[in-house]
């Protein structure tokens, strides 16, 4: 008797969850991230945040939005500086004022999410699809990167929709940050490009100190 209760009670739970993933959600991501433990190799870089990303709100289907441009911006300068010894932040490219730099114009591709009602687990989860361009400060290409990154929630159990998502997206961005820092110098191209400016920066100094 008392398994066929614990059977129905969780039959009840499970109905009132996924009828509360239903419903809309409006999340707005204000987590800070901590500062990254790396040491930056001895490059410069000029990250291009344009207002677009800066300010982007995803909106993955009719009854979800998440505002993720400030939250995304806070969680890629904290990357970037354990990337670049010398970095500048702006928001467009005429504003880059470094002579010899990487620059980087982050951009998202698409924002999914799906709940317990579309995936039948006991789950929320995200899925933020980055794409970087790599560019010189002349404006010639370096690479394009795509950068996918996922963060799930432990089980659908939450206090809101809007607390789980919120919570499957900030697991997303911690999952791009790490992504970043652990691929970036590994991506052929970029690793061709910090050889051949750490090459030029030696010719540099010998020019400086020779007589």
């Amino acid at each position: 008797m008392f398994t066929i209760k614990m059977k129905m009670f969780a039959t009840v739970l499970s109905l009132i969850v996924l009828s509360g993933c239903s419903s809309s959600a409006s999340v707005q991501l204000t987590n800070d991230f901590p500062q990254v433990l790396a040491k930056p190799k001895p490059l410069s870089a000029a990250i291009v945040f344009e207002p677009s990303f800066s300010n982007y709100v995803a909106r993955p289907n009719e009854k979800t939005e998440i505002d993720i441009g400030s939250a995304q911006v806070r969680l890629l300068r904290n990357a970037f500086a354990g990337l670049f010894s010398n970095l500048e932040f702006v928001a467009s490219r005429e504003e880059i004022t470094l002579d010899r730099a990487m620059v980087i114009i982050p951009s998202i591709r698409e924002v999914q999410v799906s709940v317990p009602s579309d995936n039948y687990l006991n789950v929320f989860e995200v899925w933020i699809k980055y794409n970087l361009d790599l560019e010189t400060t002349d404006g010639d290409t370096i690479d394009s990167w795509f950068m996918p990154a996922y963060g799930k929630t432990p089980d659908a159990f939450m206090a809101s929709k809007s607390a789980a998502i919120g919570e499957a997206a900030i697991i997303a961005l911690r999952d791009a940050g790490a992504k970043l820092m652990l691929d970036f110098y590994r991506i052929p191209t970029v690793n061709n490009w910090a050889i051949e400016e750490r090459r030029k920066a030696r010719q540099a100094n010998i020019r400086e100190v020779s007589p």
